[in-house]
């Protein structure tokens, strides 16, 4: 069995490419192979800036002969299918087969396919695979049609077993195929043959290229630490740059270079982002201090200067680099100690969105909300709506300007210069999070108040304009702020009213719509639009609502429209219960992705969302992993089907009745003991239930409800409920309705499945 070595030899592929291109030429090549009858004992790809490689073992040699019967029209069918049939099998009239069957006489073709060699299966698959290669960005070069991410130079495609190697021949747009590649760009630029993958692999080397990304990974990670250890120092870990890094070179060369003095008092993110960003160095920083003191670069290529002039070009670079950072730094600086307000009074200026406002104004909102979160969060009032309305301040700084990155961290940074407390600092920095489900979750009451004030003000605001997330699609990433503001609450152990809160912000919404002229209110068949305080009593705007009244005055099934710049109707907005119902829905949905990942299925969310204070999501929470602990129980399993063969039989009397069998069990009306037990153990579960929902322990009232599993077997095992005797037929049907009572008054039963 052959193996089979391909290269594709081009100019340098950018590095952010190369690892899903290396996977997208495998899958191409193998699925291809396969589709064609050869099948292969294992595959490899492996990429370096100027070349795709890709080895295949054990490939068939050729692909096996098939033998296919195919059946075709009724015999004395028109000549126009019987001769549409013989050109989809390849066969000819007199080829073809008579047979009967149940459905009378049908032609039948035997289509036998010989197989192929190798060679021409590779060549076909080869070709068609580059010429449809899926980069994400290509280009044409010359006078050719084809299309690659950079001039593609040359094609190793060679075919080995034990007689040899041989060439696979093809031609794409005029390159042939062959058996030759080329080593490094400048240390090892001439072309050899090879023969093998591991004759491929060893010649690459000892021509300065190492094919293995994962290799070149590995000996600039080694090399970068060692050298940072040699002078008492350490490389700040970043696995996302030294991918990216080892991507460019394909023969690694650890250079370690110093910083000036000049820039050392910098924060050391700012070096870090300005190094990593624009140079692709890495930080090595002190210990002890944690400043950033020196840089790892990786070079190409070896030198007769052991790397001197490259290090001194780079750090000449880097100079420049960083004097802009100083210079941003310390304007920047210079503004956050003598008035930081004027950068959130340019972003009155900046639009947040075209039917949202401006990021002044949005600031407004979210100062105005966390004022209203403080006391649930536990944080104060004052400083929260302070901490909200300079969270967001170094917007229009200009080292956030040239590192969007750094937004947060540089207003952490910022306010403290402004001798502001730092826990109102660190608020700047902190209510982005959490960013990802990896994200850390801030805990301190401040951070926790603004950072829901935000992401609730951004899902309300969007849910306002009907920009809601559709399919795979969430431009303004929705859905992360759901999960951020879900998480904020159940990690913090935080009781919130949801509805309250997101009515507050939504009418906080709709009061910048109004501002700007662009609201009305819809009353009956006509529409009224909503004027601007200060034209109250201005007799050329009869309007006859404010926007300062929405809060207080409408209804609150009030419905609004949205204007267009224009004047014209362009978005009916739901009213306010609508909206908010439409909104925690929203919000249930991603706490079941959330709990998804604890193992928790989505009926037994259903189940707790059904009970009241469904908007407090910490409790929603809490009750979701009590019903999940003790349904994974044997009691609580069989608990629930009991309670759903009570429920069936209890709906099914009540339809056929025409009554509702809600009261009126009485013990004395009890035949036997399990019927009895029963009636007690409903009693007692009651009461324990009723104490543990008092005190929200909800795994009590679980446990209290789970209990009920034995008394409720016994009683369906003993007992006959829908018997002749209409009094103990009333009586069991009425201590069904008591089941139902008890256990839903936990959570919705009838919702989980199975």
């Amino acid at each position: 069995m052959p193996d089979l070595l391909i290269e594709l030899f081009s100019e340098e592929i950018p590095a952010r490419m190369q690892t899903r291109a290396g996977e997208d030429l495998k899958k191409r090549i193998t699925d291809g192979l396969v589709e064609a009858g050869l099948t292969y004992a294992g595959a490899a790809s492996l990429t370096t800036p100027r070349r795709l490689t890709l080895a295949v073992e054990g490939l068939l040699a050729e692909s096996p002969s098939i033998r296919e019967e195919r059946k075709g029209p009724k015999v004395g069918a028109p000549d126009q299918a019987i001769e549409g049939f013989l050109r989809s099998a390849g066969v000819t009239r007199d080829q073809l087969e008579e047979r009967e069957t149940p459905k009378g006489a049908v032609y039948f073709a035997m289509i036998e396919k010989p197989g192929r060699p190798a060679t021409d299966i590779v060549a076909e698959v080869l070709e068609a695979t580059i010429r449809n290669f899926p980069w994400p960005k290509s280009m044409r070069w010359g006078s050719g049609s084809m299309r690659w991410v950079r001039p593609l130079h040359s094609i190793l495609c060679i075919l080995n077993d034990e007689t040899g190697a041989q060439v696979v021949p093809l031609e794409v747009e005029g390159i042939k195929s062959g058996d030759t590649t080329e080593g490094h760009r400048f240390m090892a630029p001439n072309r050899f043959s090879v023969t093998s993958f591991e004759d491929y692999a060893a010649k690459l080397k000892r021509a300065f290229v190492v094919l293995s990304p994962e290799e070149r990974a590995e000996h600039i990670w080694n090399d970068a630490q060692n050298l940072a250890f040699a002078a008492g120092l350490e490389v700040v870990d970043d696995k996302g740059l030294l991918a990216e890094v080892a991507g460019l070179v394909e023969w690694p060369v650890v250079l370690m270079g110093q910083i000036d003095e000049e820039f050392l008092e910098l924060p050391p993110e700012v070096l870090q982002t300005s190094m990593k960003e624009h140079q692709k160095f890495f930080s090595v920083k002190n210990p002890k201090t944690g400043r950033i003191e020196r840089f790892i670069t990786v070079a190409n290529r070896e030198t007769a200067d052991n790397g001197a002039t490259i290090l001194a070009g780079n750090q000449k670079v880097l100079s420049a680099r960083l004097a802009d950072a100083k210079f941003f730094w310390e304007n920047d600086l210079r503004v956050a100690k003598s008035d930081m307000t004027q950068w959130t009074r340019a972003l009155e200026n900046v639009t947040f969105h075209n039917k949202l406002g401006t990021q002044a104004e949005r600031i407004d909102r979210i100062a105005a909300l966390a004022r209203e979160l403080a006391p649930v969060v536990g944080a104060d009032a004052d400083q929260a709506e302070k901490a909200a309305r300079l969270a967001k301040a170094d917007l229009n700084s200009e080292m956030v300007y040239e590192f969007p990155e750094l937004q947060g961290l540089m207003g952490r940074y910022y306010i403290e210069a402004a001798g502001e407390d730092a826990t109102v600092a660190a608020v700047a920095q902190e209510h982005y999070s959490p960013l990802g489900p990896s994200d850390d979750v801030p805990t301190a009451p401040l951070s926790v108040t603004v950072a829901l004030a935000d992401k609730l003000d951004t899902l309300t605001g969007f849910w306002a304009i009907d920009e809601k997330p559709t399919g795979s699609k969430d431009p303004f990433a929705l859905r992360r702020a759901a999960l951020g503001d879900i998480r904020l609450l159940s990690e913090n152990g935080i009781r919130v009213a949801l509805k309250e809160q997101l009515s507050f912000a939504y009418y906080s919404v709709l009061e910048v719509l109004a501002y700007a002229g662009k609201l009305a209110l819809v009353g009956g068949d006509s529409i009224h639009p909503i004027g601007h305080p200060s034209h109250r009593n201005d007799a050329e705007h009869p309007h006859l609502f404010y926007a300062d009244d929405i809060r207080t005055s409408f209804k609150a099934d009030a419905e609004f429209v949205l204007f267009s710049e224009t004047g014209e109707t362009v978005l009916e907005i739901a009213s306010k219960d609508k909206h908010i119902l439409d909104l925690l829905t929203f919000f249930h949905d991603r706490l079941k992705v959330f709990l998804r990942d604890e193992g928790i299925r989505h009926d037994i969310i259903d189940a707790c969302i059904a009970m009241d204070g469904n908007d407090d999501l910490n409790l929603l929470v809490k009750r979701a992993r009590a019903l999940n602990a003790v349904i994974a129980t044997e009691d609580g399993e069989n608990l629930v089907q009991g309670f759903k063969r009570a429920n069936n039989i209890l709906t099914q009397a009540e339809e056929k009745d025409g009554v509702e069998y809600s009261y009126g069990a009485d013990v004395k009306f009890a035949e036997t003991e399990s019927e009895k037990a029963l009636f007690a153990a409903l009693d007692q579960a009651q009461a324990q239930i009723d104490t543990a929902l008092a005190s929200e322990d909800f795994p009590a009232a679980m446990t209290a409800m789970a209990a009920l599993r034995g008394p409720v077997d016994a009683f369906f095992e003993d007992v006959q409920v829908n018997t002749d005797n209409d009094i103990l037929r009333r009586n069991r049907l009425n201590l069904l309705s008591q089941i139902r009572k008890v256990c839903s008054s936990v959570a919705d039963l009838a919702r989980i499945e199975g």
